[in-house]
Formats: C-alpha cells, structure tokens, sequence
C-alpha cells in the first residue's frame, strides 16, 4: 500500500530523513518507534503531503506521489487520514460539527447522510450521543477518539496516527490501542502508528520499525524486537539512560543489511 525509497528530508543544514525506506503492507500497522527529533512526525507528513521531500520517492498503492501539485494529491489524501497528537479540534464547533467538517467542506451530502455517518463513526470509536458537546467539555481520551471519528467519516484506506496514546492515562491508552486493533480487523485499513509508547507498539502492530538518525535501522515483529540484541533498539524498548552508543550493523532482527 505505501512504499518509500530513499526519502531524504532537512531544515537548512539539519537533516531529518536521510535514505529513509519503509514497505506498508496493505491492511496491517505498521508501528514506528524511535527517540524524539528522530523524523517519524515529519515522515507521516511527507506520507500525506503536508511537506515536500527533498529527494526519494513515495508510492501510495502504486502511485508516485512526491511531484503532484495540490489538487492531484487532494484525490490521494481523500484515502488517508492523519490522526493529530493532540486532536486537532476546533474549539469553536461541537463534536458533531468536528466530525462532519470535512463532509461539509468538501462534499455535496444531504444532511441527514452527514448525520448519520457522524453518528456512525462516532459509534465505531466507543461514543454516543455526546453530538452537541464541546471539545472543552472532553477528556483527552474522548478528544482523540473524535478526532479518529473524523477520519472515518472519510472512510480512509490508510490511518496515520501521531502518538495516539500520548498525554492519557493507561487504562484510556490500551482502550485507544485497541480501538486501533478492532479498526484495523473490522474495516481492513492500513495503518503507520508512531509512538514512544512499547506496551501500545507490542499491542497494535504487526511490524515495529526503529528510527534512528532519519533512518530505519531495524524491523521487525514485536516477538522479534523483545528479544532484539540491536544495541540502539535494544536500549530505547528498555529505556536506559546510558551514554552515547554506536549505531552498530543496520540490521533487520538478525539479518544484516
């Protein structure tokens, strides 16, 4: 569904993404960890078009997406949604206004479609009849879910989450994981989840890749990265502050690359 060669990315002199290249199969999640400033945020925006790459290619099921203008990647970002860190909402609008924004923008429905679609998605994340509350009335946790409900409005192909478990308590982060669990087996969406998170990498993704210096420097399934003996992979899952280590071999849980 997404492949990625040789994705370079910097601001002035500092560089963000360097050679970076990442396969997404179709219909599973892909989970992507790494330390921050690492480039995972800034990869998920160069995935939906937020940021142009300076050099490599991006394919979107088969698509070269890296030299269309805006209105050729509006066709593409209709398939994909990009779940914000914080929610995104706006203020000023109550949920049912938040999740029906893009429907009302951009697409000629009747009214009574809009609304059931809202009430449909918010129904698919674990909400109900919370339509005419304000985001400043919302836990974290809800505001995230309204903001998935948003997305799947769109019914998207691709789901890019930003650190959906950031900021909540753990017993609203493993709802939230398996929320991205059951979206992924119900409606068969492919999905990029980044996280600092390893009890949420572990629980949703089929494959964990490690960032490091703009690059992946290793992928695998979570069995494989428990048992990693990767020094700079091996170091982030158990959080140890030690001193600067080496990147060793670019490896792929025991194959060399």
């Amino acid at each position: 569904m997404i492949e990625i060669n040789g994705l370079h990315k910097a601001f002035d002199k500092n560089i963000i993404l360097s050679n970076l290249s990442l396969t997404v199969e179709e219909g599973k999640t892909t989970v992507i960890i790494g330390r921050s400033g690492a480039g995972k945020s800034v990869l998920l925006k160069c995935i939906v078009g937020l940021l142009t790459p300076d050099a490599g290619s991006i394919k979107i099921n088969g698509q070269e997406v890296t030299q269309l203008n805006e209105k050729e990647y509006n066709k593409i970002r209709k398939d994909i949604g990009l779940v914000f860190q914080g929610g995104a909402l706006f203020d000023s609008l109550n949920v049912e206004e938040n999740v029906a924004f893009v429907l009302n923008e951009f697409m000629k429905l009747d009214k009574e479609v809009i609304r059931k679609k809202v009430k449909d998605s918010l129904a698919l994340v674990g909400l109900k009849d919370i339509e005419k509350m304000m985001p400043a009335q919302l836990s974290g946790g809800m505001k995230k879910r309204v903001s998935l409900a948003r997305i799947l409005c769109m019914e998207p192909r691709i789901i890019l989450y930003d650190e959906p478990t950031t900021g909540v308590d753990p017993i609203t982060a493993d709802a939230i994981n398996n929320l991205i669990v059951d979206l992924s087996r119900k409606l068969k969406v492919t999905s990029i989840v980044v996280t600092h998170d390893m009890a949420s990498a572990y629980k949703v993704g089929d494959s964990i890749a490690m960032f490091y210096h703009g690059q992946i420097i290793a992928q695998g399934s979570p069995d494989e990265v428990r048992v990693t003996k990767h020094p700079v992979v091996k170091q982030f899952i158990h959080g140890e502050a030690r001193g600067p280590i080496t990147d060793g071999e670019h490896l792929v849980f025991g194959h060399t690359k």
